[in-house]
């Protein structure tokens, strides 16, 4: 017998993120620069639908694309990313890392990832990545800009952040967009903390779900999603144990998934 209690942040049955299958990781963000618009880009000519991308906060409070919190890994910079001006962040070359046909492509603003979404009918997971100190600051502002960007939309972004901080913040300031927890191990209570958050959808780690984990999501009226899963054995595994939706660096390779 169903005893789970009714979720009221579920989403409705016609939501599109309900026929959501690929999600695609930080644009096409192996076979372009991650995070990047020319990823966003190359994932749609895929025939991506659905994607995913990570923003923090510059110092001066701009939403911004990136996954790490050093520039670093995939910019021309050096440093906190979180520490630098949107000026300064928008001067930096977020493609040569990648390869020579990237060079010069810069870090997006979240309004220009919106802008590309909303324009080509696409989804988007903001998966919100606080520098560290400022989780519920970077929750906050993110979620309001993005209820700002989606305004009178129909398709709605879906905000995500391992930090519950950071998912609580954004609850508390755009509501009706629906939210997700991240999380890399399933440590006691994350069940119970991720009804309390009122996500309308769980993302893991794929090492750590099985049939059981969405069986019980479903009972409460969530979604089961799992990350990143590249191998189309894992792919058929998860779908058969009823995990609604995975994300992928695969997108070149979706038909075979």
């Amino acid at each position: 017998m169903n005893t789970e209690r009714p979720n009221p942040a579920a989403l409705p049955p016609d939501s599109p993120w309900r026929a959501c299958r690929w999600i695609a990781h930080r644009g096409a963000g192996r076979l372009a620069p991650e995070n990047t618009l020319a990823a966003f880009r190359l994932g749609h000519r895929h025939g991506c639908r659905t994607f995913e991308c990570d923003v923090k906060l510059s110092a001066d409070g701009v939403a911004f694309l990136l996954h790490d919190t050093s520039l670093e890994r995939t910019t021309s910079g050096s440093g906190v990313a979180g520490d630098r001006t949107w000026a300064e962040l928008a001067a930096l070359d977020a493609g040569s890392w990648h390869s020579a046909p990237y060079a010069g492509e810069p870090i997006p603003t979240l309004e220009t990832i919106a802008q590309f979404c909303i324009t080509t009918g696409s989804l988007l997971n903001i998966e919100i990545k606080p520098t560290p100190g400022v989780e519920a600051l970077t929750g906050q502002r993110v979620a309001a800009e993005a209820a700002r960007l989606w305004r009178g939309q129909a398709q709605w972004p879906l905000l995500s952040s391992f930090s519950a901080d950071a998912v609580a913040a954004a609850r508390d300031a755009a509501p009706a967009l629906p939210r997700a927890w991240l999380l890399d191990a399933l440590p006691p209570g994350w069940f119970e903390q991720a009804r309390a958050l009122g996500c309308s959808a769980m993302v893991a780690d794929f090492e750590l779900v099985d049939a059981g984990w969405a069986e019980r999501l479903h009972a409460a009226g969530l979604l089961a999603m799992a990350y990143t899963v590249n191998d189309a054995q894992v792919a058929e595994r998860l779908l058969g144990w009823g995990v609604d939706a995975l994300f992928t660096d695969a997108v070149d390779q979706l038909p075979a998934l």
